[in-house]
């Protein structure tokens, strides 16, 4: 371990060193060293750090199955995470994260700017942990991939004490605590980050959604998990944040996404996705495509993901690879230019996605839940008129009431003739 610290000045006081400790199953670490040590790393050392990459990812998600709730304090399912980075597309500048966990977030956008031959120097990565373990294993996650970063812990968290007090990130990428009634907001009441209204104390999700507005560039996007709640909840304030967050017109994007994601809760949650500029402004920094985006101003688009996913084991639901591209490819298609080469046409779909105006939000009192916009799935349309069906099937309905009746007539027989009188 302090060998690796002094090839890794960033690790540094970050490594464990106490694995001779009396109460390590000595047996069990053997094991453990003899598993790691049969991976085979191959000979490129891209390849090498991917590998050990995946191990060491596997293990944070295996021990976050294992702990549950407790789990999810560090760990965000990697479905959604890259559903997240397939979203805002971070292919160069500024990536931040205020409650980073293991870092997760980091790797998928590294991953999304390789993948899209883009260079991993192109982002610059800025995080904060307060919770010193998380912390260690952040820096771990990230060393281990070769990724330079800005990663902070202090034990009083980014609100009481935040570490990049003067960042304007181009992307804005979280998974804050759900809920978080003990976040110490009773200190903060005039705090400088509260333009759209004190968040109330006992709920820290409209401080982490300021928090996070705050610290976004002029032409910055902020794509983050949040209870579903945030987005009808009138208590204590909340609405008023609500409504003058939608009327600054931040608001780009609202997804519903189905329960059973996380392992720190099994109620669904939503994805929030907020951008300072909807105007016909430039695309995010490096973007593969030049063409600008369509002015969206007075416009946000609704998707109902609730229906997607599929179970991985009895407690856990993934969203597949499919389904993250039909969702985030129409984000892309709708706030692209008509006539745009590198997106689909976009188009309101039933039951799915809808783009709604400023008006049409307010007319629901500004709650940003996607199925009151959406509306219902189009049923198929057979062809068939509707009293021509109905006949149809009322017919058969009545040939099998004539048949059931028919059966319970020979049973009864059946029935009496063994001597039983039903």
């Amino acid at each position: 371990m302090l060998a690796i610290e002094k090839e890794n000045p960033g690790l540094k006081g970050v490594l464990p060193k106490d694995y001779a400790r009396e109460s390590l199953d000595k047996r069990r670490l053997g094991e453990l060293i003899d598993l790691v040590g049969t991976i085979g790393l191959g000979d490129k050392e891209s390849r090498s750090k991917d590998i050990l990459g995946r191990v060491y990812e596997y293990f944070l998600g295996q021990f976050a199955a294992s702990e549950g709730k407790k789990g999810g304090e560090f760990y965000t399912a990697q479905s959604v995470v890259k559903l997240l980075v397939e979203m805002i597309e971070p292919y160069k500048g500024r990536v931040y994260d205020p409650c980073c966990g293991s870092g997760g977030m980091f790797v998928q956008s590294e991953k999304f700017v390789e993948a899209h031959g883009g260079r991993r120097t192109d982002l610059s990565i800025y995080g904060q942990e307060s919770n010193q373990t998380t912390w260690r294993l952040c820096k771990m996650n990230l060393a281990i991939r070769g990724i330079e970063s800005n990663i902070a812990w202090n034990s009083e968290g980014s609100f009481h004490n935040d570490a990049h007090k003067d960042l304007k990130a181009d992307f804005v990428l979280a998974n804050p605590p759900f809920n978080d009634s003990d976040w110490g907001g009773e200190s903060l009441e005039k705090d400088a980050r509260w333009k759209f209204g004190v968040p109330p104390a006992g709920n820290a999700n409209f401080a982490w959604v300021q928090h996070f507005i705050h610290h976004l560039s002029p032409n910055g996007i902020a794509g983050f998990v949040l209870a579903n709640g945030s987005m009808s909840s009138n208590q204590s304030g909340e609405g008023e944040i609500r409504k003058a967050i939608v009327e600054a017109d931040l608001v780009d994007c609202m997804i519903a996404l189905p329960g059973q994601l996380f392992y720190i809760t099994q109620i669904p949650v939503c994805l929030w996705f907020l951008t300072r500029n909807k105007g016909n402004g430039r695309p995010a920094p490096g973007a593969a495509h030049k063409e600008l985006f369509r002015d969206r101003r007075g416009q946000t688009l609704f998707i109902d993901a609730r229906k997607m996913g599929s179970l991985v084991d009895r407690k856990h639901r993934e969203l597949s690879e499919e389904e993250i591209a039909r969702i985030s490819g129409t984000y892309h298609a709708w706030r692209s230019p008509v006539g745009a080469q590198h997106a689909a046409p976009y188009a309101d779909v039933p039951g799915f996605c809808k783009s709604a105006s400023t008006e049409e939000i307010a007319a629901h009192g500004f709650i940003l839940t996607p199925g009151r916009y959406v509306g219902a799935e189009d049923a198929e349309d057979d062809g068939e008129p509707f009293e021509q069906k109905m006949q149809r099937l009322s017919a058969a309905l009545s040939g099998q009431f004539q048949e059931s009746a028919k059966l319970e007539r020979a049973i009864r027989a059946n029935l009496k003739g063994l001597g039983f009188d039903v």
